[in-house]
Order: C-alpha cells, then structure tokens, then sequence
C-alpha cells in the first residue's frame, strides 16, 4: 500500500493513502499507537477516515523538524501496515425507532423501494465501527451500514436536530450527541448521553469501537431519557 507525507498550510502534515479498502484500518492502527505513544508535544494527531494530519506547533515547523518527523511517520506506517487491525470495546446502545424520531424513515424506505420496518430492521441488525470522531465532541461516524440503507445527505440541513438524533448518510450512521444543524436522514434517537465533559472519557464511543443498536420502544425511552 502506498501513502504520500506532505505539508499542508502552514502546520500540519498530511498522510493520505491510496488504497480506499483498508486506509481507515491503517488511520486507525496509527492513532491507536499513538495514544499509547505519542510523538512529541509539539505535534497533533488528527484522525481523518482515510488521512491522518498533524497539527504543528511553530517550534515544529522548521525544515529539519519536519524532516525527522516525516522519518519517524514513515517507520511508524510500516509498523502498522504490518500489525494486526486495532479493535476497541463492543458498545450496545438503545435506539427508539418511533416514527416521532424517524422523520426521514418512510422517506428513505421510498428512495429504497422498501418499508420502514424493513429500514429499521436492517439498520437494528448491524454492527458498527466508529470509523472517525468528528463534527461535534462525541460524533461517531460509525462504518459498515447496509448497502440498501445507503442514501445520500439531505439536500438543504435542518436547522436544528435534537440530541441523540440517529441519522444515516452514505455509507455510515450516526448519532448526533448535541443539538445541532445537520443533514444527515432521522430514521430514530437514542436516549443515552454520548458526550459528557464531566466525565474522564467525555465520549461514549471511541475510535475503533464496535457498535450495536436495541431497538426499545418510546415508552422505554421516555423512562431513559429521563435518567440522563
């Protein structure tokens, strides 16, 4: 697999690989590694779904500092290119597919050719993995969503989704842990709390996390919502 090192802006550098099958594998592996192992304080890892940038400080900018560092990136790829895929913890999260939640449901089961139930009953029986953590604190874009249940952004935003909106866009889910503007299609929400700066893990889901949705029904989500 190849890859190309490469300064971007002022303060970053930018890894971007050219196979699309595994390169989030190897995002992935790399940050995973680096939690473990970070660089240097004066550099920032910052996951993409198949890049991986670094942000700079501007001691770290010079010629011969990013010269090292492109040196040791190079090594630490190689490591990863020949481990085995990182995994993270098995998460099973309620989901309430209520039609209250879902406003997108009987539009995606249109575009699809399909039901609703059968919208939320392939979507219920999938496994994902949290791919990326990004647009909001505790964004999951989670991976590995059914090809039928694959359709594309909303054409123009809400201005407003709740917390713990699901939505499905292109090949992924998620769930949205603020209120906040998005595009994504509602199809159901989810009562427990993603993100909650309190805590020492703030983020419910993590990078490389396997996720798993039970449906529960709107009285049961109710009772949830209301232990937040």
């Amino acid at each position: 697999m190849s890859y190309k090192i490469s300064v971007s802006a002022d303060d970053m550098l930018m890894v971007d690989f050219d196979d699309a099958s595994i390169a989030n594998e190897i995002v992935r592996s790399i940050w995973t590694r680096l939690t473990q192992n970070p660089l240097a304080q004066d550099v920032e890892p910052v996951p993409g779904i198949a890049c991986i940038g670094f942000m700079l400080t501007p001691s770290a900018c010079s010629a011969e500092r990013i010269r090292q560092l492109t040196t040791t990136l190079e090594a630490l790829i190689e490591e990863c290119l020949a481990g085995s895929p990182p995994m993270g913890r098995v998460i099973e999260l309620p989901i309430c597919y209520d039609s209250s939640f879902g406003l997108d449901l009987e539009r995606v089961a249109k575009l699809q050719e399909i039901t609703t139930r059968e919208v939320i009953e392939l979507h219920a029986s999938g496994t994902y993995l949290a791919e990326l953590i990004g647009f909001l604190p505790g964004f999951a874009y989670l991976g590995g969503l059914h090809s039928t249940l694959h359709v594309s952004r909303l054409d123009t935003p809400r201005k407003a989704v709740p917390p713990g909106g699901l939505g499905i866009a292109g090949q992924h889910t998620a769930i949205y842990p603020a209120a906040s503007p998005g595009g994504w299609n509602l199809i159901g929400c989810c009562p427990t709390r993603l993100f909650d700066p309190s805590k020492t893990i703030p983020c419910a889901i993590s990078l490389n996390d396997q996720v798993s949705f039970q449906p529960i029904t709107k009285n049961q989500f109710d009772r949830l919502w209301a232990k937040r």
